[in-house]
């Protein structure tokens, strides 16, 4: 299974840092996510970017079980 990583406000709703997900798309790994859990996880979810691998990636991108699938919610600050 593909390797979740989540992060900031993804984490927090979640209540976790790191969990396997089963799917063959980026789209499978998230709705199997949001599934698990649940609704606040699902509307952070709506506002972040996704990488595969440390690359920006879409939904339709493919993934295998080797590969990690961030979830990064926006950042901002500084000066």
């Amino acid at each position: 299974m593909p390797t979740l990583r989540l992060f900031a406000q993804a984490r927090e709703a979640a209540r976790t840092s790191v969990d396997d997900v089963p799917g063959a798309t980026v789209a499978e790994v998230l709705d199997a996510a949001e599934h698990r859990y649940g609704a606040a996880f699902a509307d952070v979810l709506g506002t972040c970017r996704v990488w595969v691998n440390g690359e920006p990636a879409d939904p339709a991108t493919a993934v295998v079980d080797a590969d990690e699938v961030a979830v990064l919610p926006p950042v901002s600050g500084g000066c």
